[in-house]
C-alpha cells in the first residue's frame, strides 16, 4: 500500500470541561475541508468553540463532507456535540446550509452530492473536483434536510419557487458584516423571510477560528482566485470579522432578531443524527444461496486446507484452523474473509500476481484460502497480532497486486459491486513547505526567483517550518516586511489540506449504497471513483 501523503494529525489534548447549553449555536462554519477558502482546521475551531463557551458547533463545508469526521472527532473530545452538515451551492447560483435531521435525510444529503461529484446536469461522467447540482437534484433529496437560503441578489426573485420546491426550506441565513448597511439589510432580509412564511438564522459565516489568521484566509483567496493579494480587491472580505464569536456576542449583535438567535439552537436541536449511527455491513454476493457467511467460510477453509495440505491436515494446522474459525465467528466477520478471497481468485484467475501481507500472515485461514503464503504447519504464527479479541473492528489484510495489471482489479470491483457501493479511500493532499512558499510567495506577489530560492532551501517530504534558516540559505532579508509577512503565512500554510487523491491501497465495498454514508466523486483518471473520507477518518 502506497504511503498516505497526510501528515501527522493534530489532536486535542488534555481535560475539557462540557459548556453549559448556550442560546447560539453556529450553523455557517467553513474548516480548511472547504479547499482555500477556510482557514483553519478541526483542532483549532474546536479549542477556539470550547474557549468561547460553545456547547454545541455546526459544520457546513461547501459541497463535501471530507471535514466531518474530523471535527466530529475533536468536538467529542472537548465535550461540544457536533451538529453534521453542508453548504450547497447549486449551479444556478442558489446557496444554502443543509442540515440533516436523521439518519436517513444524511444518506440523502450523501448521495445528492455524490450524484453532483459523479455526473453533471445531463449525467455524463463529471470531471474530478466539481460538483454539478441542480434544483431538481436537491428537491428529490430534501426529506428531512433542514435548509437555510443564503442571500444572494438573486433570492427576493428565486425564493416563491424555493419555498414551493423545498418543504424543509424554513430560514434565511443572516451575518453582521460591519460593513455600515448591516441593520438595514437584516431588516430587509427578516421582511422577505416573513412575506415567505420562512425566519430569519444568524451565522457569522465563520471561515477561521480568530481574527489573526485573516491574512492567510486572505492569501487562500488569492490562492483560488489567481490574483495577488495586491491586485485582490473585492475578492477579500473587508475585515476579519469572520471569526468564531461567542454566543454572548452574537446574542449582543443580534438583540434586536433574538428570533434569528433562537431559530439556529432549534435547527440544532432537530438535527439528531450522529456519525456514530453509520454502521457498516458487508457486501452478500460472497454469500451462495442457502448458506450463511460462515458456514461459507468455513467450507472455503477446509477446501483450501486439502488443496494445501494434500497429504492431510497436521494437526497443529487443523486445531490453528478451528480456534481462528471460532473467534471470526465470535466477531462476525466471516464476510470480510470472504470479500477479500474473492477478489484473490479474481485476480489469479486471470493471470495477476498478489500476495498478501503484513499482519494477516499470522493467520492460518488466510494462508488455507490462498490469501497469505506463510504455512503455519512450519513457522510459530502469532495469530493475535492479526485479530484481537480486545478490538472491536476487523483484522488488517493487505494484498498487494501486480502494479502493472492492478486496474484491472480495480475494474472489476466497480463492476462486481456497482459504483454506488464501492469506491477508493481518499488521501488527503496537504501543503508541505515547497508547495506553500511557491503559492504564498506567488499570492504576495513575490518574483519567481525569490519563491524558487525559498523552496529550494526545503529538503524533505515534510517539515513544518520556514523560517531564518531558509531565509539565510536562499539569500533573502528577513527585515524586509513584505519577505517576513510571506515566510510567517507560509509557514501557517503548512499541513492545510489542499485537495482531496484517490488512494489505490484501500477500497471500500459495502451491501448497501455507500454513497449514502460517504459522498464518491471521480478521480483525475478516467473510471476511477473514491469516496471523500481518508482511512484515518473511517477508523474512526
Amino acid at each position: 500500500m502506497p504511503q498516505n501523503d497526510s501528515p501527522p494529525r493534530r489532536r486535542l489534548s488534555g481535560e475539557f470541561t462540557a459548556n453549559p447549553r448556550g442560546p447560539y449555536v453556529e450553523l455557517g462554519l467553513t474548516s480548511a475541508f472547504s479547499f482555500l477558502r477556510g482557514a483553519s482546521d478541526a483542532v483549532d475551531l474546536v479549542a477556539a468553540a470550547s474557549d468561547l463557551g460553545h456547547d454545541a458547533l455546526g459544520i457546513a463545508d461547501l459541497n463535501t463532507l471530507a471535514g466531518v469526521v474530523r471535527l466530529h472527532t475533536e468536538a467529542l473530545k472537548a465535550k461540544i456535540r457536533p451538529v453534521i452538515g453542508c453548504r450547497l451551492q447549486l449551479i444556478t447560483g442558489e446557496g444554502f446550509l443543509a442540515y440533516p435531521r436523521d439518519r436517513a435525510a444524511y444518506g440523502r444529503l450523501s448521495a445528492l452530492l455524490s450524484k453532483g461529484k459523479m455526473n453533471d446536469a445531463d449525467g455524463a461522467w463529471q470531471a474530478k473536483g466539481l460538483c454539478d447540482i441542480t434544483l431538481d437534484d436537491l428537491a428529490a433529496r430534501a426529506e428531512g434536510l433542514q435548509l437555510i437560503a443564503l442571500p444572494g441578489a438573486a433570492l427576493p426573485r428565486r425564493l416563491p419557487e424555493l419555498k414551493r420546491r423545498l418543504p424543509g426550506l424554513s430560514h434565511i441565513a443572516v451575518s453582521y458584516l460591519y460593513r455600515g448597511d448591516d441593520r438595514a439589510r437584516i431588516n430587509r432580509l427578516d421582511k422577505l423571510a416573513r412575506a415567505h412564511g420562512l425566519g430569519i438564522l444568524a451565522t457569522n459565516d465563520v471561515h477561521y477560528h480568530a481574527p489573526e489568521r485573516r491574512p492567510l484566509q486572505d492569501v487562500m483567496t488569492c490562492i483560488r482566485e489567481k490574483v495577488t493579494i495586491q491586485s485582490a480587491g473585492f475578492h477579500l472580505d473587508a475585515n476579519a470579522e469572520r471569526h468564531l464569536k461567542s454566543p454572548a456576542e452574537m446574542v449582543r449583535l443580534f438583540a434586536d432578531w433574538p428570533h434569528a438567535i433562537a431559530a439556529t439552537r432549534a435547527v440544532a436541536d432537530a438535527c439528531q443524527f450522529d456519525l456514530r449511527e453509520l454502521a457498516y455491513e458487508y457486501p452478500h454476493e460472497t454469500v451462495p444461496d442457502g448458506a450463511t457467511p460462515q458456514s461459507h467460510l468455513e467450507k472455503l477453509t477446509w477446501q483450501g486446507a486439502e488443496w494445501r495440505y494434500p497429504g492431510g491436515v497436521p494437526d497443529r494446522v487443523r486445531k490453528t484452523i478451528v480456534k481462528e474459525l471460532a473467534m471470526i465467528e465470535k466477531k462476525k466477520i466471516p464476510q470480510y474473509f470472504l470479500t477479500i478471497h474473492e477478489v484473490v481468485e479474481y485476480a489469479r484467475g486471470i493471470g495477476i500476481l498478489c500476495q498478501g501481507r503484513g499482519s494477516a500472515a499470522n493467520s492460518a485461514v488466510c494462508f488455507v484460502l490462498g490469501i497469505t503464503s506463510v504455512d503455519p504447519a512450519t513457522h510459530d504464527l502469532l495469530f493475535e497480532r492479526f485479530i484481537s479479541e480486545e478490538r472491536d473492528e476487523p483484522p488488517d489484510i493487505d494484498v498487494d497486486f501486480e502494479h502493472e495489471r492492478r486496474e484491472e482489479v480495480i475494474q472489476h470491483m466497480y463492476e462486481k459491486y456497482g459504483r454506488h457501493r464501492a469506491g477508493l479511500c481518499a488521501t488527503v493532499i496537504h501543503y508541505r513547505p515547497r508547495s506553500a512558499i511557491r503559492e504564498v510567495g506567488k499570492a504576495m506577489g513575490l518574483s519567481e526567483d525569490v519563491t524558487s530560492a525559498l523552496a529550494k532551501t526545503v529538503w524533505g517530504q515534510y517539515g513544518d517550518e520556514m523560517g531564518q534558516g531558509q531565509a539565510d540559505e536562499a539569500g533573502v532579508d528577513l527585515t524586509d516586511p513584505l519577505i517576513a509577512r510571506t515566510i510567517k503565512l507560509a509557514q501557517q500554510m503548512i499541513g492545510m489540506p489542499r485537495h482531496l487523491s484517490q488512494h489505490v491501497g484501500g477500497f471500500i465495498l459495502t451491501e448497501g449504497p455507500l454513497t449514502e454514508t460517504v459522498p464518491i466523486g471521480n478521480g483525475a483518471m478516467p473510471d476511477r471513483s473514491f469516496i471523500e473520507w481518508d482511512k484515518d477518518d473511517i477508523d474512526e
